[in-house]
């Protein structure tokens, strides 16, 4: 029977693209002249392994590609060929397209060979240069050329097979360093009846003669050193000839790496690759799958382990007690044990959550690349600073955030720095600087992007936002509200359309994104300094700081992050906008009053404003007061999503089950806002903003 070697392939991808993460890190690090032989090796590392594993699962087109790139790898730390700027490129480029072929795999779909194909081909042109000097020193023969004949003995254990491993694809990685000829001995091929498929019975004895020395044969056999016995000796003459052994097939192994004898037909057979599904002729842009397992380490699975055994001894307790008479003495013993597990509970919580919490370099590493080959595209001089690489975030946060970020980092190169002419002119670094910042604060993380450029023009996004009519020309704004406005939909102040920015989208995307994690952010700008993003976020999505409020016979939550104040209304401050609209003047500021029990369709809530609640809440830099019947607990509590229990509420982010095992809704303020009408259709200003002063008074 064969081994279905699809139980390996989650494995085989998670561990490749994290080769692709080490390759293209210290591809980063390399500068031409001035190379580490250890990060070259590292490097190539990364690229034996993908090619093994692939050409292992059947995965032809990622083996045969990353084959010419280890080549060029493999003169470089010969000292065969200098490392320059355009071998660097190039290879950063393999490492991509490598991306995009094992991100189709994983998907079973069908890679697109193209750029691959063009790829290898700049790959072999690199690689011929001064070909016809090699060739020419080829011919001179074996003793000028400095080539030895090896004796090569490999006799594979029986359970090779069951370790994933083919000795096809060595003997074909053996033809390509020279001459080969290849004997393969079946004297220990069982009886038919005996005879398993999953089993190595055969060993072989190779001869092969090549320029290469004794490391790269090595490398070749280093999968399987410890399942094989394997023996890598010098010999004088250029071949031997064992063909009077009664006991010995052979044959020159031919770049197809077809053994051409009767008993071939005894070894594992070559692994398929997994057929790709069907495709339409409209091919879909493939994109890597988001990642389904977390690497946890040891010492956070040791704690989980040590609080369940808390709990198992707080509930043995539990029940001895359960099983005696109830006096005081075992009432007060229950109060206590009950004590106890709510704070095994929480701490058992507060572990599982850390689980899921993930270093925030995971998504800090992408930047590197991003910035060397947008800097190399403007021709600007970059240098990134990462700090706080250790800040830990929730893995399913850190997924969604790394897109808002590179829109950010990208929008600070291209519009943010200045060129290396315009910096010099201004008396600045020719090297401009770009901070990535990380930390906890509270229970949120705040991220900032951090550049020192030219800083956001004030007074143009001011002309651009009257022109777009986002305000008018008498709107009194500060040079932060003003700056705020870039986050407006269809912004943008870039006289010219680039492939990086300038084309009217994406800000509004950021902040909407950054919005859906129940997050913000904000810009703070100072001419010819630089500018700060300033992204906070929840440290996890599947739990909430929230604040339980009471409208009529309902319980809401609000989201404490959203909360500014909550105060009792002074009747003499609240006035009348239009129909139906109350505002409260507050310290200079008119608050919208919403009505929950309006929105919601509630009955029999309190309606009088002096005898009710107002909590103040702010988004989009907007506040808006809800009012409601009564304050009640501040508590954590766990997100249950409606989309995938019932479907899509306005106004309601999720909901949750409190301790009475009632279903509370957790208010969305956004939502909120645009179900009360407040917000013009496509904006985020608020209807009243322009007119509210004036008729408030």
């Amino acid at each position: 029977m064969s081994i279905d070697l699809s139980q390996f392939f989650e494995v085989f991808f998670e561990e490749s693209f994290e080769g692709l993460d080490t390759m293209e890190a210290e591809l980063l690090n390399l500068v031409p002249g001035e190379e580490d032989l250890e990060t070259i090796n590292t490097i190539f590392r990364a690229a034996h392994s993908i090619k093994g594993g692939s050409g292992t699962f059947g995965f032809t087109s990622v083996a045969d590609f990353t084959h010419v790139l280890e080549t060029l790898l493999d003169q470089i730390r010969q000292g065969e060929r200098e490392l320059s700027t355009e071998h660097v490129n190039l290879l950063l480029k393999a490492v991509d397209c490598l991306r995009g072929l094992l991100a189709a795999l994983q998907s079973e779909q069908e890679p697109d060979l193209n750029e691959a194909n063009a790829l290898r081909l700049q790959f072999e042109q690199v690689l011929e240069i001064n070909s016809d000097a090699e060739a020419s020193v080829q011919l001179a023969g074996a003793k000028d050329t400095g080539s030895n004949t090896y004796q090569i003995d490999f006799k594979p254990y029986q359970h090779l097979f069951k370790t994933g491993n083919e000795p096809l694809f060595m003997i074909s990685e053996l033809a390509e360093l020279g001459e080969l000829e290849t004997h393969v001995f079946y004297d220990e091929v069982p009886d038919i009846t005996e005879l398993s498929s999953d089993e190595c019975f055969l060993h072989w004895r190779f001869f092969l003669n090549t320029a290469k020395d004794k490391k790269a044969i090595n490398e070749i056999f280093e999968w399987v050193e410890d399942d094989a016995d394997i023996s890598i000796e010098l010999c004088g003459g250029l071949f031997t000839n064992d063909s009077q052994n009664n006991d010995v097939k052979h044959s020159v192994v031919s770049d197809e790496c077809t053994l051409k004898n009767e008993e071939s037909s005894t070894t594992q057979p070559a692994a398929t690759p997994a057929k790709p599904k069907a495709q339409s002729n409209d091919k879909k842009p493939v994109t890597t799958p988001e990642s389904t397992s977390i690497r946890v380490g040891i010492d956070k699975v040791d704690s989980l382990i040590n609080m369940v055994g808390e709990l198992v001894i707080t509930q043995a307790m539990l029940n001895q007690l359960s099983e005696q008479e109830i006096t005081p003495a075992t009432i007060t013993s229950l109060q206590e044990g009950l004590a106890q597990l709510a704070h095994n509970t929480r701490d058992l919580q507060e572990n599982v959550m850390r689980i899921r919490m993930l270093p925030i370099n995971f998504v800090f590493s992408r930047f590197p690349r991003l910035v060397r080959d947008i800097a190399q595209k403007l021709n600007k001089q970059v240098e990134l600073k990462l700090i706080g690489e250790q800040t830990e975030l929730d893995k399913t946060v850190m997924e969604k955030i790394s897109d808002p970020m590179v829109h950010l980092v990208r929008n600070s190169l291209d519009h943010g720095l200045e060129t290396v002419e315009q910096r010099v002119a201004a008396g600045k670094d020719p090297v401009g600087t770009v901070t990535l910042n990380a930390f906890h604060q509270g229970g949120n993380i705040v991220i900032e992007i951090m550049d020192d450029g030219q800083g956001l023009n004030t007074k143009k996004i001011r002309e651009k936002a009257i022109a777009n009519e986002l305000i008018t020309a008498d709107s009194i704004l500060s040079d932060d509200e003003v700056n705020e406005l870039i986050f407006m939909p269809g912004f943008s102040t870039m006289d010219e359309v680039s492939d990086l920015s300038g084309r009217g989208v994406g800000m509004d995307v950021v902040k909407r994104n950054i919005q859906s994690l129940n997050g913000s952010v904000e810009v703070t700008s100072a001419p010819g300094v630089g500018s700060t993003f300033t992204i906070r976020l929840p440290l996890t999505l599947a739990i909430l700081d929230g604040q339980l409020v009471k409208v009529a016979k309902h319980t809401y939550i609000i989201p404490l992050i959203s909360i500014v104040e909550s105060l009792q209304i002074d009747i003499t401050k609240v006035s009348r906008v239009g129909k139906n609209l109350d505002v409260l003047r507050l310290r200079d500021e008119y608050i919208p009053i919403l009505r929950l029990y309006d929105i919601f369709n509630h009955q029999n809530a309190i309606e009088s404003l002096d005898k009710t609640l107002l909590v103040v809440v702010e988004t989009d830099n907007q506040k808006v007061g809800l009012l409601v019947d009564d304050l009640l607990s501040q508590q954590q509590v766990v997100i249950k999503s409606l989309e995938a229990n019932y479907h899509k509420v306005d106004g309601v982010s999720g909901a949750t089950i409190l301790g009475d095992g009632r279903v509370s809704l957790i208010v969305d303020i956004s939502g909120l806002i645009k179900l009360s009408g407040l917000k013009k259709p496509g904006s985020q200003e608020l209807i009243i903003d322009q007119h509210i002063a004036v008729e408030a008074q």
